[in-house]
């Protein structure tokens, strides 16, 4: 399947991405996930709004990361700066490459692996940053090209001051 194929294909109820040419189809998010994915999103778009530092893309954007074999992957929230949305304005398909930060929020299925492959493709097509949420411990961790934060929980910053100048809220916020 191609990216242009997936733009036009629906099969609810089901989020799908692809990877590598091929569909995969993934269950709809708990009520905890959808939250804390609203809840990132909220504090992405306030900030970034408030200071003109790009867009902020919703649950699911797809963003077209490889082609041939195509590779679309849909993030919980993600930022792309304002440099890049000048350069490319906002298409009416996949965003043409990664967002700057990616946030992903785990679901109770989620196998390590997977989130670990997602992870590295986010940043192997450029990403700067990921951010991997746990809903469930409270916790998260920044990857990035060079490696990755330790693990922050509670009070600790959620510091993406070089992505996204100002933008620390502690580790809480994200699911209050």
């Amino acid at each position: 399947m191609t990216a242009q194929e997936l733009l036009e294909y629906s099969h609810e109820p089901y989020r799908t991405e692809l990877l590598a040419g091929r569909l995969v189809e993934m269950e709809p998010a708990d009520a905890l996930h959808g939250l804390v994915a609203a809840r990132i999103g909220q504090l992405l778009a306030n900030h970034v709004r408030a200071h003109g530092l790009g867009e902020v893309f919703g649950a699911e954007t797809g963003f077209h990361l490889v082609s041939d074999p195509d590779t679309v992957r849909a993030p919980d929230a993600s930022f792309v700066s304002r440099e890049r949305v000048a350069e490319i304005g906002i298409p009416n398909e996949f965003w043409p490459g990664p967002p700057d930060v990616a946030f992903e929020v785990t679901s109770p299925g989620d196998r390590r692996g997977e989130v670990e492959s997602k992870t590295r493709s986010w940043l192997q097509a450029g990403a700067q940053a990921v951010v991997v949420v746990d809903p469930r411990r409270r916790t998260a961790v920044v990857h990035r090209a060079g490696g990755s934060s330790p693990m922050l929980s509670a009070g600790e910053p959620l510091d993406l001051d070089d992505v996204l100048p100002g933008f620390s809220p502690p580790v809480h916020d994200l699911f209050a």
